[in-house]
């Protein structure tokens, strides 16, 4: 299997996980119409079939006990119950943050959902493996957090957010807890004996996302947790072939975004935490797409954009504080 050691290109891989995590809901916003509950079908098959790739191509390069399908059949089933536990725990995280999204938009469940998110994933994953200048990640951690607030600030002003619905706040703070533990099970499931590789450890993370799909998605569609009304899978059947095909890649470019953080966090010099915490960058990313491509503070007040170039600062300045922490140990 490939597993880069030079920082340069191990930076290369966090940084790809934080663009993939930061742009794959572009492909949400060309299937407008589609129910989400019906595309998160197709995000799902999208994951599955990318840890496939990944696990066939770089995964499988130079053969050996490492190598994806051999090191599967070597893993140990507390090994596969942790990527399988780490996976259902995503994917519950995933489907509480869009509700909450739906529900209050941005400005509440963002500092919330990921904010909160940041936080716990990051002190777990430093816990289980500190590796790094701790001064840097938690400094540019928390550098990255004000951003991911002025973020909010600003999608609140945009859109003159006044009340909060209760439910959309519990919804934030359930989702932002779980995201922050889903990656903690993924990193214990590749330490010690019969343990998987960043390649095995994908692929068995997106069958625990799409077996916990299966009765939680399927509720979702009769229940929403938003209000929206009740489909089918006649209707799934029904959709448009892009839809389903923007679905899918949705899922690819998540689930390789996924991957080259599973990668770079088994490098020597970084660890979990500094992975994790800047593939969580992925919300500025997302930012990033939503006011240069889309434009969706064209028509914004002032006093929303003015914040705009503040958040970018303290993102860009924090996630060079956390890229640092591998190498600048004193």
């Amino acid at each position: 299997m490939y597993q880069p050691q030079a920082y340069l290109v191990v930076l290369i891989f966090m940084v790809t996980s934080m663009l993939c995590w930061g742009s794959w809901a572009n492909t949400r916003k060309l299937t407008q119409g589609y129910p989400f509950s019906l595309f998160y079908w197709d995000y799902v098959i999208g994951i599955v079939v990318g840890s496939l790739a990944w696990g066939a191509t770089l995964g499988s390069l130079h053969g050996g006990p490492t190598a994806f399908l051999a090191n599967l059949r070597g893993a140990d089933g507390t090994h596969l119950l942790l990527a399988l536990a780490g996976g259902a725990i995503f994917n519950v995280a995933n489907l509480l943050l869009v509700a909450a999204i739906d529900l209050a938009g941005m400005a509440v469940a963002f500092p919330v959902g990921i904010g909160l998110a940041l936080i716990v994933g990051v002190v777990l994953n430093y816990a289980i493996q500190p590796r790094g200048n701790p001064v840097l990640i938690f400094g540019g951690v928390a550098l990255v957090g004000v951003a991911i607030v002025l973020d909010a600030l600003a999608y609140r002003r945009r859109e003159g957010v006044t009340k909060v619905a209760p439910r959309a706040v519990v919804l934030s703070i359930a989702s932002g807890v779980l995201m922050g533990l889903f990656y903690p099970f993924v990193a214990r499931s590749t330490m010690g004996h019969a343990a998987l590789g960043p390649y095995g450890v994908a692929f068995v993370f997106a069958c625990g996302v799409g077996l916990c799909s299966l009765p939680v998605n399927a509720w979702l569609m009769r229940h929403s947790l938003t209000g929206e009304a009740p489909v089918s899978f006649g209707e799934y059947a029904q959709a448009r072939a892009g839809w389903h095909g923007w679905g899918v890649v949705g899922g690819v470019i998540w689930c390789t975004g996924a991957v080259a953080s599973f990668v770079a966090s088994q490098a020597n010099a970084v660890g979990p935490a500094v992975s994790y915490a800047i593939g969580q960058g992925a919300t500025m990313i997302s930012a990033a797409w939503g006011v240069l491509i889309w434009r969706e503070f064209a028509a914004a007040p002032a006093e929303s954009r003015r914040l705009i170039p503040f958040m970018f600062l303290c993102f860009i300045v924090g996630l060079g504080a956390i890229a640092c922490a591998p190498i600048w140990i004193w």
